[in-house]
This record gives C-alpha cells, structure tokens and sequence, in this order.
C-alpha cells in the first residue's frame, strides 16, 4: 500500500497553497503555503508577491495579501519585519489591542499567539517557514528560519515562547517545514565564518548544508515527536516556476506562509 501523502496542493481563485495534511486535521487550524501562482505582480514579482519590500508595486502586493487572506477564509492578517534575529513576537488575548492588518512594525522573525482569526503571515524566498500548532492548548506559531535563524536556533525559542506563555507540551506540537533552500542547492562556500563548527555534521562534501534536517533535529531536540514533524521536502531553488528563490533570481518577490486559529 502506498504511504499516504504528507501535504495537499489546493487551488484557490488561480492561487495555489500547500496544506500539511497532519495540521489540516486539527478541525480550528486554517494554514497554507503559498506558490507564486496567481495574484497581480508582473515580472520579475509575478504573481502572488506579498513581499512590500521587494521593489514591487505596493498597489499589487496589497492585492496579492488581501487575496491570500481571502483565499484562507479572511481574518486580521500579522505581518512582521523579518530581519534574520532569533526574536519571538507572543500575542495573546489581554495585550494584543488593535493589530494592524498590513503595517508590518513588528520587528521579530516569529509569531505565536492563542488568538482566533490572527493570521500569523511569513514571507520567504528560500528561507524556511516553520508553522507550529498546538492542539491541546489551541496555540499556533509561524516562524522564519533562515540559515541566522537555524544558528540561532529560533526553532527552540518559539517553542520555549509556546511553553512558557500558554503551557504547551512540546509532544502535543505539530510542525510543517515548507519550501525553502534544500540540500542540493544550501551552498555556503563561506561556511567556516558563518556557520558553527557544531552545526557541520549537516555539510556534505561539497559545502551545501541540510537546513531541513536541522530544523527537524532541532524540533525533537526540543521536544517534538518525530512523527509530528513533517518536511514538505521541495527546494525553492529547483522550482523557481512555483515558488520565489532568492538564491535563483536574486531580484524576486516573497510568498506566504500562513496560519491561524479559526
């Protein structure tokens, strides 16, 4: 028998997101990450840009986010100012006050909250989104791990951020690892500068490094069951048709990875 798949494609008003099927079963949990496939920007941003600072135009990329959040069933839609830190944004229920939809102020590369209808949005084109949800305690995260965040170990911060503010058991935690920069194409030439030393047992022998396995080692060193992590296992580099890369384009937009609480 054939093992059942891990992820689902969906389309959506031209629009395409990636759906992690152990997440999508937890009834009150909307996610999705989103392809470049439809949406408003014209090239080199083509189509479904949500990246404001990309030098697209700001009319399309606000067409592009409303029709993400459309597409997941609307909500107050949380942008952050990603910067590469190991910086955890918690919003919870007695300190959240007026959100702003689009504004973007919120210097942190990492999102938790236990609030329903907050989109909790990251922006990537060869980073890695990690989504995080916590069934038991209805808590959600989304994280930016690019390879600062992997040192960093962000991964370990959002979780330590789940635990201490809303008590949620690392073994109850689901967590989707989306497209990004894979093992074939994670060349870092510069490695012995920027990466640590303890993190190269990830390195093959052509410098390209394994972010996804990282991400997963440090999800169960943190507690996370390994049978709760899934990998969507698709190299943003490779699939520069479906998805923004950086490391391809260099001059690109940025897609969505998105979830909420409903």
């Amino acid at each position: 028998m054939d093992k059942p798949a891990a992820a689902t494609m969906v389309g959506t008003e031209g629009t395409r997101h990636l759906e992690f099927n152990h997440i999508k079963g937890v009834g009150f949990i909307t996610h999705g990450i989103f392809s470049r496939a439809g949406g408003f920007s014209k090239a080199p941003f083509d189509g479904l840009n949500v990246g404001l600072s990309t030098g697209d135009s700001r009319e399309a990329v606000l067409k592009n986010r409303e029709l993400v959040s459309r597409t997941l069933g609307g909500g107050a839609p949380v942008y952050l100012n990603q910067v590469h830190s190991d910086t955890v944004l918690v919003l919870k229920k007695d300190k959240t006050g007026n959100i702003p939809a689009m504004a973007g102020d919120n210097v942190a590369d990492a999102v938790v909250t236990d609030i329903p209808d907050l989109a909790l949005v990251i922006q990537v084109a060869d980073c890695q989104a990690v989504i995080l949800a916590d069934p038991v305690k209805r808590v959600v995260a989304n994280i930016h791990s690019g390879w600062k965040g992997s040192v960093g170990n962000i991964i370990a911060r959002t979780i330590d951020a789940m635990e201490e503010n809303f008590g949620s058991a690392p073994g109850d935690i689901l967590a989707g690892i989306g497209p990004s920069l894979g093992p074939c194409c994670a060349e870092f030439v510069n490695y012995r500068t920027e990466i640590p030393e303890h993190l190269w047992y990830i390195k093959d022998g052509n410098d390209h490094f394994d972010f996804w396995r990282l991400s997963h080692d440090q999800l169960e060193k943190r507690g996370v069951k390994p049978g709760n992590i899934v990998r969507a296992g698709i190299c943003t580099k490779c699939s520069p048709g479906a998805y923004f890369s950086y490391r391809h384009e260099k001059v690109t937009g940025r897609f969505a990875s998105v979830i909420k609480i409903t």
